[in-house]
């Protein structure tokens, strides 16, 4: 059933979604490391936390705001919108943004909480180097590439697991562990735990992570071609899926279509860590 929310209740979808993306993710990571001294079987059973949990939000509140979860995929339906398809204006990016950094902040700061822990400490654990921000690059824009890549071939459904898998891939096969969230790696400075990052290594991952979101337009581009067009293809491509299902996906915008049947006045279904 279509659900047609107001700005106030898409941005509250997105504050509660990323805060509890950030209990899922700080919560597991200190639980694995009082759990196991293996670093190696501490991150198993963090990504693998991770990525579940995400999958379940992504499907929860997809049908409500898309589930960005994160400035970058907001970026991308703001630009999807600028190019002729449909997604968020440039005032509801700002607010999604927004709702998301406090959600993140929140969720970190709650998870301190629910462990016993003094909650509003920074993180120590400096995460300097190229070869971390190449990390950062390199997850972002394969993040970015899996939800325009199967919004365009009229895949939308599989998002949210195609989603989960990758982060909990891109975890073990980059550097820097797949932080590939603006708004998380906020979070993530606000605990002083496994899965924390450091204040002054901020500007660098967001940095990157902006640069990696912008790789992973460009690559979408070249691959799948513009908005329009990948969108009409996808309604013609018999293997799409049935001509009605394909048309709905095709209007409801490229960057990603809904998981459940949502009104075509609202933004792509985007998720994101």
């Amino acid at each position: 059933m279509p659900v047609d929310a107001s700005l106030p209740r898409r941005a509250a979808a997105e504050l509660i979604g990323t805060a509890g993306l950030l209990v899922v993710v700080i919560g597991s990571g200190i639980q694995a490391a009082a759990l196991s001294r293996d670093t190696g079987v501490a991150l198993v059973a963090n990504s693998l936390a991770s990525a579940i949990g995400l999958g379940l939000i992504i499907t929860l509140f997809g049908p409500l705001s898309g589930a960005h979860l994160n400035p970058v995929v907001t970026l991308t339906s703001w630009w999807g919108r600028r190019s002729g398809g449909e997604g968020v204006s440039g005032p509801e990016a700002l607010v999604y943004a927004a709702a998301q950094t406090a959600g993140a902040v929140g969720g970190a700061v709650l998870a301190e909480v629910m462990f016993g822990r003094v909650p509003g400490t920074f993180a120590t654990q400096v995460r300097g180097g190229g070869h971390l921000l190449v990390g950062e690059v390199v997850a972002t824009a394969g993040l970015v590439l899996v939800i325009q890549g199967l919004g365009r071939i009229g895949r939308p459904r599989l998002i949210p697991a195609a989603v989960a898998a990758y982060i909990a891939a891109a975890i073990w096969f980059t550097s820097s562990g797949s932080f590939a969230n603006p708004a998380g790696t906020i979070g993530r400075a606000f605990s002083d735990s496994f899965a924390g990052i450091a204040p002054q290594s901020l500007p660098g991952f967001v940095a990157a992570q902006l640069v990696g979101g912008a790789v992973g337009l460009v690559l979408a581009s070249l691959l799948y071609g513009n908005t329009g067009r990948a969108a009409s293809d996808a309604g013609s491509d018999p293997g799409s899926g049935s001509g009605s299902d394909a048309h709905a996906d095709a209007d409801s915008g490229t960057a990603a279509g809904p998981v459940a049947e949502i009104p075509r006045t609202k933004q792509a279904y985007e998720p994101i860590v």
